[in-house]
């Protein structure tokens, strides 16, 4: 496995290099219809640093000052980043990749997709970035990353897995992209196919990216397919306006095909009911989850943000194996996250 994953980046890398040594004769091909160079393109990438409010009830796990890319996609100064960057922020800057530095304000946050929006003041003259269709990429598609920061730029890579990702902070994508080789400045960094058009938004790290449970490290990207049927409405009133899941403020984990709650929000659903960290979730609703994924789909499907969803909970250090029924009225997470959208 460790081999296949090093002949696979070692193909991405030696494929790339090759282009990027003729990038000034490659750039006419690789511009999108309005004849952008690839200069042009990676110019779109703009540096996002940001301070979060004080008491934020991500500050603990995010930290209070965050710094990743965005990218420009509308020519107001409109920004594409990815969520966690931005949200319960308190001041925002961007800066261009000739240095440019202006303020910016929070637009939107959507936690289903996991995108953010903000827009730069003033004059902030980039022209931006074309939003492409990731619906019909392909394991093995040749890619770009480019973004900002002390370990940034322009970097090859492949895709190499279309499949879900689940993340312990009720996060599903049925379609993530996966990339490799890894790129350290994954957070906002933007996927670029080869028509120089934007195709995915950077999320994470991860050690899997070929395949579950392979040594294979790379990053996943949000497809901007999700973002075209949400965007003006994200503009206009600051979310997405689909209907919100239901939130029961508890993050667990997959162990020895057990799922054992390692945290819980303070103030959230499932602090109010009783719920510690270390109980241990059987099933929902009576019926028994397997892992992550399947906890979460069960929830979601009791209803919108605000249903009573019944956990079968084996409470941490009973002496006995009763599971206790817990009943919590879920809430929607983006009214316990304290986001000034002013």
């Amino acid at each position: 496995m460790i081999i296949e994953s090093f002949r696979l980046m070692k193909r991405t890398r030696t494929v790339f290099l090759v282009l990027l040594a003729f990038s000034s004769i490659l750039a006419p091909t690789i511009a999108t219809a309005t004849e952008r160079t690839f200069g042009e393109i990676a110019g779109a990438i703009v540096r996002v640093k940001v301070v979060i409010n004080p008491g934020a009830r991500t500050a603990r796990s995010l930290g209070t000052e965050r710094n990743g890319s965005g990218v420009v996609i509308g020519k107001d100064g409109l920004i594409l980043t990815i969520g966690y960057l931005i949200m319960e922020s308190a001041t925002l800057e961007v800066t261009s990749h000739t240095g440019q530095i202006a303020p910016a304000d929070f637009v939107a946050y959507d936690h289903q997709t996991g995108f953010g929006l903000l827009r730069a003041r003033g004059d902030f003259d980039i022209q931006p970035l074309e939003l492409g269709d990731p619906s019909d990429l392909k394991p093995g598609a040749p890619l770009f990353i480019i973004s900002s920061g002390q370990f940034g730029g322009v970097a090859p890579v492949r895709a190499v897995s279309r499949r879900p990702f689940v993340g312990y902070w009720d996060y599903l994508l049925d379609s993530a992209i996966y990339t490799m080789p890894p790129h350290r400045e994954f957070a906002g960094a933007a996927l670029v196919d080869l028509d120089g058009q934007l195709v995915g938004v950077g999320s994470l790290f991860v050690g899997d990216a070929l395949r579950p449970e392979s040594r294979s490290p790379g990053n996943v990207f949000v497809p901007v397919d999700l973002l075209t049927p949400i965007l003006s409405q994200m503009i206009d009133t600051g979310r997405s306006g689909q209907k919100p899941r239901p939130w029961l403020g508890v993050h667990a984990t997959s162990s020895q095909g057990r799922l054992i709650i390692n945290s819980v929000a303070p103030d959230g659903p499932g602090s109010e009911a009783g719920l510690k960290v270390g109980d241990i979730i059987i099933g929902v609703q009576g019926r028994r989850v397997s892992n992550l994924e399947d906890m979460f789909r069960k929830v979601w499907s009791q209803g919108d943000a605000g249903s009573h969803v019944s956990l079968d909970i084996l409470p941490y250090g009973s002496d006995s194996l009763d599971i206790k029924k817990v009943v919590i009225r879920s809430r929607d997470r983006y009214g316990w996250l304290r986001i000034n959208t002013n």
